[in-house]
């Protein structure tokens, strides 16, 4: 049997202020905005990590060559 979710506290939130019809493209303005804010958060937190561990270009070209598969040990 199939337990039910409980609504996060943006999904409450978003619910509340959204209680009215939207056109279509005011939902895409919002999903391109939501898609903004959330992607300056994630490059805001990769710029910090890059400060404090002073990484540069030469990181990235690492990471671009490590090989980050795992095998199959399993026959």
């Amino acid at each position: 049997m199939n337990q039910a979710r409980k609504l996060s506290n943006i999904q409450l939130e978003l619910l509340k202020v959204f209680s009215f019809d939207l056109s279509d493209e005011q939902i895409f303005e919002i999903k391109d905005l939501l898609s903004k804010y959330f992607a300056d958060k994630i490059t805001s937190q990769m710029d910090q990590l890059f400060e404090e561990n002073n990484w540069d270009e030469k990181k990235i070209d690492e990471w671009s060559n490590e090989h980050m598969r795992s095998k199959n040990k399993t026959k």
